[in-house]
């Protein structure tokens, strides 16, 4: 049997990685799935899976693969007792999209610099340009995240002590999740979820804070380094022009005045 992308026992239910999957071919477990029009036993009862048939490793759609993208744990894995080629998923993914058309360039994890994230690959803003003299802007520096829903979350099993770590966009209240270490379920209650939200609100506002304070100090920083530039420019402008003039002869008068 073909087999591409698998999801490995470290998984935890988040369900995050399901809605990302441009060929619906993620499944909860338990739940069956649908293929050629027929409905097929589910593949894993106590974790999500993935239906190989359906999977191309997001060959044609993105530069990597998806769920791996999302997935807090990372244990959305290519299987690598069997390995595919970039044409047999491209193959793959035109049989289950005969209506899209892939051109030539089409995305793919295979290709050179497919994965880079868009740190790596985005343009450098034209504020973020070294300035003439060489030296980089404070303001090039990159700043910490004050958005709540990334913020991971450290659960401790309380049936093997083991420590894992969970964005809270996946902690809301009913979902179930899996400890990675010994597979006993977790679910946060509303009043658990609404606690954290609460000071998540706080920590939000804190940072945003603290962030505006630190760009106002670097922008006044800045404009202080480009004046203290022109002026030692200039300094030394005039101090070279004087040295210029102090060791140039003056020309010559010649006998006829």
């Amino acid at each position: 049997m073909l087999m591409a992308t698998v999801i490995t026992e470290e998984c935890i239910n988040c369900g995050a990685c399901e809605p990302e999957c441009p060929n619906t071919a993620i499944y909860q477990g338990g739940v069956e799935y649908d293929w050629q029009g027929k409905k097929h036993p589910a593949i894993a009862g106590e974790i999500f899976y993935i239906v190989p048939e359906k999977c191309t490793e997001c060959v044609g759609f993105f530069d990597q693969e998806a769920c791996a993208a999302v997935c807090p744990v990372d244990c959305c894995v290519p299987d690598p007792a069997r390995p595919e080629t970039e044409a047999a998923l491209l193959e793959r993914a035109k049989e289950i999209h005969p209506d899209k058309e892939f051109g030539r360039e089409f995305p793919s994890r295979f290709r050179e610099g497919a994965g880079a994230t868009a740190a790596e690959t985005a343009p450098v803003p034209a504020a973020a340009a070294a300035p003439a003299g060489g030296a980089a802007p404070a303001t090039a520096q990159e700043l910490p995240s004050s958005d709540p829903a990334g913020f991971e979350i450290p659960i401790v099993c309380r049936t093997c002590q083991g420590e894992y770590r969970v964005a809270f966009r996946f902690l809301s209240p009913g979902m179930v999740l899996r400890c990675p270490h010994c597979g006993v379920n977790f679910t946060a209650t509303q009043r658990l979820y609404l606690a954290i939200a609460a000071r998540l609100e706080r920590f939000g506002s804190v940072m945003n804070d603290e962030i505006d304070r630190h760009v106002q100090a670097l922008q006044s920083e800045q404009e202080l380094f480009e004046e203290n530039v022109v002026d030692i420019q200039g300094s030394a402008e005039r101090e070279v022009r004087r040295l210029v003039d102090e060791h140039t002869e003056p020309p010559k008068r010649s006998i006829f005045g």
